[in-house]
């Protein structure tokens, strides 16, 4: 590389370092990790020497090993610091990386579906996101791409089909399509970073995520027609210890739940956490009602406390005489293209 050339990189990089500096430290404080400013980046210093680039590049890095995928998600969907613009620098930033661990990895798999989100063409059928597609969408991030056929990620159209003859959350968890469709980018290793692969595997989590919803707004609207059935029998609570609440939860705190869990929801999902408490609720629901045995949800893996806690404060809210049920928040533009596809919830 050339001088020229070489102090042209530089000045990309300190560039994109600029820019990512205050993502980083928003990140650090929603999160109260505890790192040192990096001293150039603070001031907005505008050509600092070489020594100070590359210290500012060990403090990303060193950001980097603190902040775990479910923050950079939660921080993602929540900030108004997210656009195209800084998912594109953030993703370079990591495919970028000369070693990447598994971290890393499972960073850019959501960098890679956000970006694209927000650049996708709306509405988008689903089956018009063809590999082609996905990859005009990602080449700002990833260049023109020459797509290629990989034999080994053919599994993931399987899978999506699969997915598309799901009729209900509890039987995509009990088929552990999310499990092995995640099997497949494991076992990929270094193949992972392949362009080819990466368009395959953003085409697979976009309408993975689609189905999810759309699955997520059945089961809501089941409960919610359930419950109004209940009461018009004359029922006032109804059995919910499987999906950890109590023996007889009243019916206007179950509706209160399932409306804070239109937006809840978007986020558990997002951190990879199979949601059996909506199941659970569903199946107490349909117990109550009398059709057939109460429903018994898939859980490969454990809901992460915050949902329960979330949940559990608004059951612990007293119910009003005429509950006011709070309007969810526009979605991100992010998961407008996801949320387009699923019908709306019923109220």
């Amino acid at each position: 590389m050339t001088p020229t050339a070489q102090n042209k990189s530089l000045a990309g990089d300190w560039q994109s370092s600029r820019q990512l500096y205050p993502l980083y430290v928003s990140m650090a404080r929603e999160f109260v990790i505890d790192v040192p400013p990096c001293d150039d980046l603070e001031v907005g210093a505008e050509a600092p020497p070489a020594e100070s680039i590359e210290l500012a590049k060990q403090w990303f890095l060193g950001v980097d090993e603190q902040i775990g995928v479910h923050q950079l998600r939660q921080f993602l969907q929540t900030t108004s610091l997210s656009n195209e613009e800084s998912l594109r620098i953030l993703l370079l930033h990591h495919l970028k990386k000369l070693k990447h661990s598994d971290s890393d990895r499972d960073k850019i798999d959501f960098l890679l579906v956000q970006f694209f989100s927000h650049r996708a063409p709306s509405p988008l059928a689903d089956d018009a996101v063809t590999p082609q597609l996905v990859a005009e969408a990602l080449e700002p991030a990833l260049g023109k791409l020459e797509l290629k056929e990989l034999a080994w990620t053919k599994p993931l159209d399987e899978l999506i089909s699969s997915a598309n003859q799901c009729s209900t959350l509890n039987t995509l968890f009990s088929s552990r399509i999310l499990e092995k469709g995640r099997k497949v980018k494991t076992s990929a290793g270094h193949n992972y970073f392949q362009p080819s692969a990466l368009v395959a595997f953003t085409r697979f989590s976009f309408l993975m995520r689609r189905v999810f919803f759309r699955l997520m707004h059945q089961d809501l609207n089941a409960i919610l027609d359930g419950l109004r059935e209940l009461e018009l029998k004359g029922v006032a609570t109804v059995d919910c210890r499987k999906a950890q609440f109590t023996a007889d939860e009243p019916i206007d705190r179950l509706r209160m739940i399932c409306q804070s869990w239109k937006v809840m929801f978007h986020a558990e999902y997002s951190s990879g956490q199979p949601l059996t408490m909506l199941v659970d609720m569903r199946g107490a629901v349909d117990a109550a009602l009398g059709k057939g045995k109460p429903v018994v949800a898939a859980k490969p893996v454990a809901i992460k406390p915050t949902a329960v806690k979330a949940a559990a404060a608004v059951a612990a809210k007293p119910v009003a005489t005429k509950p006011a049920v709070a309007k969810p928040a526009a979605p991100v533009r992010s998961n407008a293209a996801a949320a387009s596809a699923a019908p709306a919830v019923k109220k």
